[in-house]
């Protein structure tokens, strides 16, 4: 399970990772598909969600670049050119001040189709040792005025030249940058963010040719109406996809820096089974670090490059996006779906979701628990429409395998509202889920990205 929860809809997750990684063969799919491609929609959904990407060579000759260029290529991306001089940061985390040389590109304004109360900004980039980057965004509300720069990470795939982290008391009165998520003060006010500005700066060490390499850039902005229950959907699909099973629990006690151990990493562990599900792997260079009497220390390795020193925790859901964009040819996005038609539609085009949600134990048959915040992976449906997920929270991989009731499993992970275990109002994530997926996605998963509201 996961840290407790923060203010506002938040409730866990992280990322950040050293080095690339080996591509393996592609993943297996079991099982029979039904409705499969009656699913499936060439529209993006309309509603509560707007995403927008930042992601191909024209996009990023875009915007106001003062430093850094457009790079061409089968990845199109972002890098320096020329630095425009040199800044010290010092580290919160270590109270280590080095000199950076830096560079900046801007996006243009992007109009919000849902004026958002919610918007969580998410990166894929390859940051080399020596180099690092943040992301900055800047809002327009609906009655004109604008935000400040909100620091929305700082992130580096390594741990040794800075410590990847969120930055905490930031707020003009009237938003407020909750970790990951920036959120309007009081919704009910009927203040919304209606447009925003992403800034990328890329920092790299003095005199040297090195540079960060940014691949996709967005922001997922949301108005999801505050509901303690949500309409049920009907079953489309019996299809389960072959995803690697792995435990959180026989992780606790290791690495008690990164959050207290495999206790807190439900978040990093999903990741893990996602990535390894689309052939990602490590080398054996790569997890020398880890405990060879530990098993499965690629989970390790993952909570590890997904901690965020300030949030103290492996749950920072961009960062968790941005660990996996690490590994060869994949890369991820922080997003909000509409219902489980929308999984549904995702699963049949072979792409499994990383979802999360908060609950009773008397809310779940069959967990055995209750949580403030946990993920799950969400990797297929049974023939009456249940819900398969690899569930971390279990004693070992091969219990990993859960089938939840569907009507249950629908509404505490797209409630916004829900009562805790003290009695006492509490929040939902409202649909939350990050997805990873090939760089170059087949015209089968780019449709089914599409239809939920994805490119």
């Amino acid at each position: 399970m996961s840290r407790a929860e923060q203010p506002s809809r938040r409730t866990v997750l992280a990322a950040a990772v050293a080095a690339a990684v080996v591509s393996g063969a592609g993943p297996a799919v079991a099982a029979t598909a039904t409705a499969a491609d009656a699913t499936e929609s060439d529209q993006a959904p309309t509603g509560a969600v707007d995403n927008h990407v930042w992601t191909t060579y024209a996009d990023w000759r875009c915007g106001t670049a003062l430093g850094t260029r457009a790079v061409a290529g089968p990845r199109p991306g972002l890098a320096i050119a020329a630095a425009l001089g040199s800044v010290d940061y010092t580290d919160p985390h270590t109270g280590k001040t080095a000199a950076w040389e830096y560079a900046t590109w801007t996006s243009p304004v992007h109009e919000l189709s849902v004026p958002a109360t919610e918007t969580i900004a998410s990166w894929n980039a390859h940051t080399p040792a020596g180099t690092w980057l943040q992301v900055e965004l800047r809002g327009t509300y609906s009655d004109g005025t604008d935000t400040p720069w909100y620091v929305m990470g700082r992130w580096a795939a390594g741990d040794q030249d800075i410590k990847r982290t969120s930055v905490d008391d930031q707020t003009d009165g009237k938003s407020t940058i909750w970790t990951d998520t920036f959120a309007i003060d009081d919704a009910t006010t009927g203040l919304r963010l209606a447009s925003y500005r992403l800034r990328l700066t890329l920092y790299r060490k003095p005199g040297t040719k090195l540079t960060p390499t940014v691949w996709r850039l967005g922001a997922m902005g949301s108005d999801v109406p505050d509901r303690f229950t949500v309409p049920a959907s009907t079953p489309g699909l019996a299809q389960e996809l072959i995803v690697p099973r792995y435990s959180q629990e026989i992780h606790v006690g290791q690495y008690p820096e990164y959050d207290n151990g495999g206790e807190a990493w439900c978040s990093p562990t999903s990741s893990q089974m996602i990535i390894e599900y689309w052939g990602g792997r490590l080398t054996p260079e790569q997890l020398a670090w880890v405990d060879p009497t530990y098993a499965d220390p690629q989970v390790d390795n993952a909570a590890r490059f997904t901690y965020d020193y300030q949030y103290r925790g492996c749950g920072n859901w961009p960062f968790n996006v941005a660990y996996a964009a690490t590994y060869q040819d994949l890369q991820g996005v922080v997003t909000r779906l509409g219902s489980l038609t929308d999984l549904e539609t995702l699963i049949a085009a072979g792409i499994p979701a990383i979802t999360s949600q908060s609950f009773l134990s008397s809310e779940l048959t069959g967990a055995g628990y209750g949580t403030s915040g946990h993920l799950m992976t969400v990797i297929g449906f049974t023939a009456d429409g249940d819900v398969i997920a690899n569930d971390p929270n279990s004693p070992s991989d091969p219990a990993v395998r859960r089938v939840y009731n569907r009507r249950e499993w629908e509404n505490i992970w797209l409630r916004t509202k829900r009562y805790n275990a003290s009695g006492k109002l509490s929040s939902g994530t409202g649909g939350v889920c990050y997805l990873y997926f090939p760089a170059h996605p087949t015209a089968r998963q780019r449709k089914a990205l599409a239809a939920v509201g994805v490119r």
